[in-house]
This record gives structure tokens, sequence and C-alpha cells, in this order.
């Protein structure tokens, strides 16, 4: 039988988190079986794991030694008939489904332990030991541990609570399942069973993929198979669909458009992402003077919406006849879906991104999105969100919920230069850069009530934009920034304008208020004047447009002279008022 996996991706723990594989250079009954059976046990609805024998563990990396060191055919041959016995000592029964790989010239053995459906399951602590004490085994930390006290009763207590995704469905059918659809997953994620469909009979390759409960005389698909494998999943999980309803002016207007999306899971997700890319997406360019690259920023990232709408439909509630809804208003987008986070998981928590669940509502429907790449790795989704949305200048999404955990919201916000009226600015004398700053910080202070990372990055890529239209060389240094400006927006200016200001190149910025020629500079950081020094502190900074030549058109000039740039300025400015 083949693996329903990439082997590959299990050896570089790329779809399967490293805290549910393990590598086992050899056969060793005791610690294995401890590990088979708190995979079974599945403490935290993950979804099982997997044990490789036959392959070392990177202790640095948590991946595969390779090449890996293999088993000889005799060894697997061993351990294949010992298991058979070893098995009826977990109690109650279970059986690990194993498969020997090829890799690196060499074969392994991966045993794939799904999780069981009548934990909590027990196994001895020494299962060759003449004397045996059976101990419940659960998973933390990468590890397989007795299950004590609390967790121990917690882990009894679950006995019944099958994730719905995992259940046998039997309002249904296997002809239900499209096999088309299955052998697409298989070739998309590189699985090797996907050149044995065809050669097995469709029950055989459901089963290999564990697709199927209930005796061999009438089995029936599991509810994730219906999800992802049916072409009508809203047919057995009623609103299974995406609601897309798009008002260009704001719900107060007349005018909007709507758009229903359904069909099976991992499709809802990507045509979701399309509409959304090719009708709401937009991207702004904008020049700045002294930097080759321009600053490139869209109205909403695509990772973020990626991450988005893959957790709305991963997390929600199936048992939930509502649809996953996504708002979208001139300002914002909305989206929501039924069922909120895991009783585990504080308000708090997603204030501070550290977003980590105890337990998982659809373990095995978050498989299969992971090997198709459209989930981010374990408890790092909504991270990747936020991270998305820094790096593209936007303000942070932000994050709601009931009390009684029966929806879940995100909300992001359009980026600030998507939103605002046009400005006029004046474009001379020292007043000018401050009705600049001050003009733009109540606008969008007012306007957006947005955070203060956001308001800075709109200020300053306006302050790069109106550069131009100022004679930098002719102003003065800038004197009083007012009270208007809180130390904390100033703080948040100064890194979306200089990113980090080392000491060195703040004490160029000062030395260069007045004309000064490189060994000036170089020497006031006590260094010798040598091209190195100069490309490795002051060059970033003529890029960074902090600093200006006096003779752009002759770089190499020997009267060449350097000094700061309006830029360069306000960050002296900013530092100065935050210290203040």
């Amino acid at each position: 039988m083949a693996l329903h996996i990439n082997i590959e991706d299990l050896l570089s723990s790329k779809t399967v988190e490293s805290d549910r594989i393990e590598f086992k250079e050899g056969w060793n009954p005791d610690s294995i079986y401890r590990s088979i059976c708190a995979f079974a046990n599945d403490f935290d609805n993950t979804g099982g794991g997997y044990i490789l024998i036959g392959v070392a563990e990177d202790q640095t990396t948590k991946t595969a030694v390779r090449p890996v060191k293999g088993l000889t055919t005799k060894v697997i041959g061993d351990i294949n008939t010992e298991m058979i016995g070893l098995n009826n000592l977990i109690k109650p029964y279970y059986a690990p489904k194993l498969f020997v790989e090829e890799v690196d010239d060499q074969q392994i053995i991966v045993l794939w332990v799904i999780a069981g459906s009548e934990r909590p399951y027990e196994v001895p602590e020494t299962i060759t030991a003449k004397h045996k004490t059976w101990k419940y085994y659960i998973r933390k930390y990468a590890n397989s541990i007795e299950a004590k006290g609390a967790e121990k009763e917690e882990l009894i207590a679950l006995s019944n609570n099958i994730p719905f995704d995992d259940r046998a469905n039997t309002q249904a059918v296997i002809t239900d399942i499209s096999m088309a659809l299955v052998q697409d997953h298989l070739r998309k994620i590189g699985s090797k069973l996907f050149n044995e469909v065809g050669k097995l009979t469709d029950i055989e390759v459901l089963q290999q993929m564990a697709l199927l409960s209930g005796p061999m005389e009438h089995l029936f698909p599991r509810n994730v198979a219906l999800m992802l494998f049916s072409e009508k999943p809203d047919k057995y999980f009623p609103y299974t669909l995406v609601e897309i309803v798009h008002f260009p002016k704001g719900a107060s207007d007349k005018e909007f458009t709507e758009k229903r999306i359904d069909g099976p899971i991992q499709q809802q997700i990507t045509d979701s992402l399309a509409w959304l890319r090719n009708n709401i997406l937009q991207e702004k360019v904008l020049k700045i003077p002294g930097q080759a690259e321009a600053l490139r920023t869209w109205n909403y990232p695509y990772t973020a919406l990626e991450e988005a709408i893959a957790n709305c439909l991963f997390h929600r509630n199936y048992q939930v006849r509502e649809p996953v809804e996504i708002r979208i208003e001139p300002n914002f987008i909305l989206l929501y879906n039924s069922g909120g986070p895991d009783r585990s998981i504080k308000r708090e928590d997603f204030a501070i991104g550290k977003v980590i669940p105890k337990r998982y509502r659809n373990r095995r429907l978050g498989d299969f999105l992971k090997e198709l790449r459209l989930t981010e790795a374990h408890a790092t989704g909504l991270p990747a969100l936020r991270k998305a949305m820094q790096l593209n200048g936007s303000p942070e999404p932000v994050f709601d919920f009931d009390d009684e955990r029966t929806w879940f919201q995100v909300m992001l916000p359009i980026h600030p230069s998507f939103n605002r009226t046009e400005m006029t600015f004046p474009t001379s004398g020292y007043e000018t850069i401050h009705e600049l700053l001050k003009n733009i910080l109540q606008q969008y202070s007012k306007d957006l009530g947005t955070t203060q990372s956001a308001i800075a990055s709109v200020i300053a890529g306006d302050i790069a934009e109106h550069a131009n239209l100022i004679d930098i060389q002719a102003i003065e240094i800038l004197r009083d920034i007012d009270g208007d400006i809180a130390d904390d927006i100033a703080g948040a200016i100064v890194g979306a304008i200089a990113g980090m200001n080392m000491d060195s190149e703040l004490k160029i910025l000062k030395l260069a208020k007045q004309p000064s020629n490189r060994e000036e500079f170089l020497t006031s950081l006590s260094m010798t004047n040598h091209r190195k020094n100069y490309e490795r502190y002051m060059l970033p900074m003529i890029e960074n447009g902090w600093l200006t030549m006096t003779i752009p058109d002759k770089p190499t000039s020997p009267k060449q002279q350097y000094l700061t740039t309006l830029k360069g300025r306000l960050i002296l400015e900013f530092l100065k008022h935050k210290t203040k």
C-alpha cells in the first residue's frame, strides 16, 4: 500500500508539524508504543501523528538526517511480525497503519497513527516487560508522556468527543465521494498513492486515506471526505458556502454586489480569493525621490486574505447552518464564521498575537488543507495574518467573538493611503512641513480611528511623496514639533520612515546638518576613510534618502560633500521630541 502523503514532506516537516512526527533510528518497541498510544489518544485533537523508523533526527532542525539510515528487508519483516502481537497490548485494541517507503536508496517504515475513535488508549509502560503496568500517554511539546491527574481525567472525559469532521456520516454513501477530486488531491500533494488509483479499488484508496468508517460490511464516508471530495458539500452540511457582499459606497447605500461560492472546501477558499483578487484588490506604486525602488502597497495584502479565509473555513462549525460571510465596505473587509475559538483561548491572546488552541474543532480538515498549502502550520495562521498586514503598512487586524463562543470575526482595515480625501500641501518654508505633519495626523486619526503605526506609515509615505516639492537645502533645522504629536506616535513615525536608527547613523545625520565631506563623517565615528566604511555606513543612508550629495552628478568628486535631507532632519526632530 502507498502512503497517502508525500514522504519528503514528512522528512522535512513541511505540511505536518514537527511535534506530530517522531524519527526513530532503530526499532525500540517500548518507546515507539508509548508514542503510538499518545498519538492515538490525540489529546489536543491535532490529528494523530507519524513515526518514521530507520531515520535519525537532526536535533537542531527537528527534521530527518539525510541520507536516512534505513532498515534491511529482514528487519522490516521482523518488525511487521512483532507488531501484530504487540498491537494486542494496546487497550482497547489499536493498530497503526504501516507503510514501507524507499528514501535515499534505503527502506524505512512509516507508521501512520490516526487519532483513535475509541480513546482513551493505554499501553504497558514497558511493553516488553514480563510484568506489565498499563498507563495512558499523551503528546506534550513533541514528547510522549504519561497522562496524570487532571490531564488523565480530561483524557477519559474525551472518550466520546470525536471531532465532527472525523465522524461517520450515516446519511451518505461511498459513491457520494468523487474519486476525481480524490485523485486530483493526491496529484497536487505528490502522493505515491496517486499512481495506485485505478489499480486499487475505490474503497481501498479511501481506506488508505482514512476517509471511511464502520465495519467492512457497511462502510460510511467520514464527514471530512464529504467536505473535501464531494461536489456539493452543502447537500450534507447545509449552508456550507461563502457569501460575499460588497458595499462600494457603504452599507447604508442601496448599491451592493453579492457573490455565492460553493463546492468542495478547498475550492471555496481558492474561488473566494480569486474573486477578491479580481474585484477588490488594488496596488498603489509611490516613487520615492532619491530611491531606486518604488514603494508598493496594497489596499489589502493578499497573504492576509489568504490566511483569514482559510482559517474561517478550517475553524467554522459545520453543524451550524450558517455560511461564512465576507462583507466588504469602503474602509474594511469583515470575515465572519459560525463557531468561536476554543475556550482555552483567552480574548487577550488575540491582542498579543499568541493564539494557541488546546484542541482543534476540525483536525482532519486541517491536515488536508495543510497538505494543499492552504493553511499555515500549527497555530501560526493568525500571526502570519498580522505579519502580512504589518509588512504592507496596514493597520492591525481586529478579532472579535461572543462570550458563548458561537461566532468569530476578523476585520481587516484598508491601508490608510487608499482611504483619504485629497489634501493640498503648501510647498515652501519651515511652516510647510509643520502643517503637513499636523494636517495628516488630524485627518487620519479622525477619519480612520486607526492604529498609531498605520498613521506613522501614511505620514512617512506622504513626506516622501511631497519631499521633491520642497527645497531641502533651504530648510533650516526644524524647531517646534507641536505637542499635537504624542510621544508614542512620534516613535512610530521614526520607525516608519527610518527603520532602525543606529548610533552611527544618528551621528552622521547630526554632523550633516552642515555640509561635510566623507572623511569628516568617518573620523567622527573613529573610522578610517576607507571605501568599505563608506559603503557600510553612508551609502545606505544616501540610498534611503537620509543624506544627499551636494554634487549629485559627480559622486566621486573630491569636493563632494553630504547634507542631511528633509527626511533625515525629520528623523532627528522626532527623536528629539520623543525624549522630551
